[in-house]
């Protein structure tokens, strides 16, 4: 085991970097870096909730570890072999994980493939361009998130279909109406995208009106399609539902960090995507997914993919330095 003491500007600024990239439930970034000599700690911030959409950090949990798979590509770029251990800390709950420099290696092909897709990816919350996703790139989604412990399942039968789209639209409907999430996601909206500077927030830009179920987010002028509309559009996408055998911290993590790795393997293919988690938060929603799709496990969040009709920006994100915590 190589020991370091502490790790190089240059190296602290890719960790960051990489870290800053990846995906969070309404681009909240709710993480910070902590730094032990060569310990890195990813430490989940609570402060930084969302009581409406997300009351019990469910979430918060799965966007950071999304972050803790960017950080593992990013220190076997640096040439070491990451040494991860999740909560290691049981005074600290909000440490969601450490990571340490193992033995010195060369970063496999994969490694590289996913440290340049970090960059490229992207929330795609409009419609595809329509060209379907062959049935094998489908299976190497499916392998890469098994590889990662978490069940990637395709929903592509008819009748599972409809099943989905009946939920997305009572799911829907239950937001919309919904005077507290209305209000919360109003002020995670930017608007003044222009003279933005806070580095956080959905861009308004971003989210088509309309546009179910491309985004997802669902605002009082969005335009509700009825169950068979709905159908034929999640027909036209590839949708995975990513699955854990329980339903704890440990598995909010490793979902996000599956869900993380599955989706940097499509966009090094060519794919983009997008995550749908707001449905299964309501209980009723998530039972009945759970039953009628005959699910062996726990939904966790729904995943669209599907080649671009166009380009889209990247989110807006913190600086460097507001993610740093102490030990820098």
């Amino acid at each position: 085991m190589v020991r370091r003491e502490v790790w190089s500007t240059a190296e602290t600024e890719v960790l960051a970097r990489t870290l800053l990239r990846a995906p969070s439930v309404h681009n909240t970034q709710p993480w910070l870096l902590e730094f032990e000599g060569d310990r890195l700690l990813l430490v989940e911030r609570r402060d930084l909730s969302l009581p409406e959409h997300d009351p019990l950090g469910h979430d918060r949990v799965i966007s950071c570890g999304a972050a803790l798979a960017n950080l593992e590509i990013a220190i076997r770029v640096l040439g070491y072999e990451p040494r991860t251990e999740t909560f290691p800390e049981p005074g600290r709950p909000d440490v969601v994980a450490s990571l340490a420099p193992g033995e010195r290696t060369l970063p496999s092909a994969a490694d590289l493939h996913r440290y340049s897709a970090i960059e490229r990816r992207r929330s795609y919350r409009r419609r595809f361009s329509g060209r379907p996703v062959t049935r094998q790139r489908i299976g190497d989604l499916v392998v890469t998130a098994a590889s990662a412990g978490v069940e990637a399942k395709p929903i592509l039968d008819e009748l599972e279909l409809t099943r989905v789209a009946e939920l997305l639209e009572f799911a829907a409907e239950a937001h919309q109406h919904d005077h507290g999430y209305q209000r919360e996601l109003a002020l995670w909206t930017i608007r003044d995208e222009v003279s933005h500077r806070h580095g956080v927030g959905l861009s308004a830009t971003a989210v088509p009106p309309g546009s179910l179920p491309w985004a997802g987010l669902v605002r009082p002028s969005t335009a509700l399609p009825d169950s068979a509309v709905l159908t034929r559009r999640l027909a036209e996408e590839t949708l995975l539902v990513f699955l854990t055998l329980d339903d704890t911290r440990h598995d909010h993590l490793a979902a996000g960090h599956a869900l993380q790795t599955t989706w940097l393997d499509a966009v090094d293919g060519g794919l983009v995507g997008s995550v749908l988690t707001q449905p299964l938060h309501l209980p009723e929603v998530r039972s009945t997914l759970c039953e009628d799709l005959e699910l062996a496990g726990f939904p966790q969040a729904l995943m669209r993919f599907g080649y671009p009709s166009g380009a889209v920006p990247a989110s807006p994100r913190r600086a460097v330095e507001e993610v740093l915590g102490h030990g820098f």
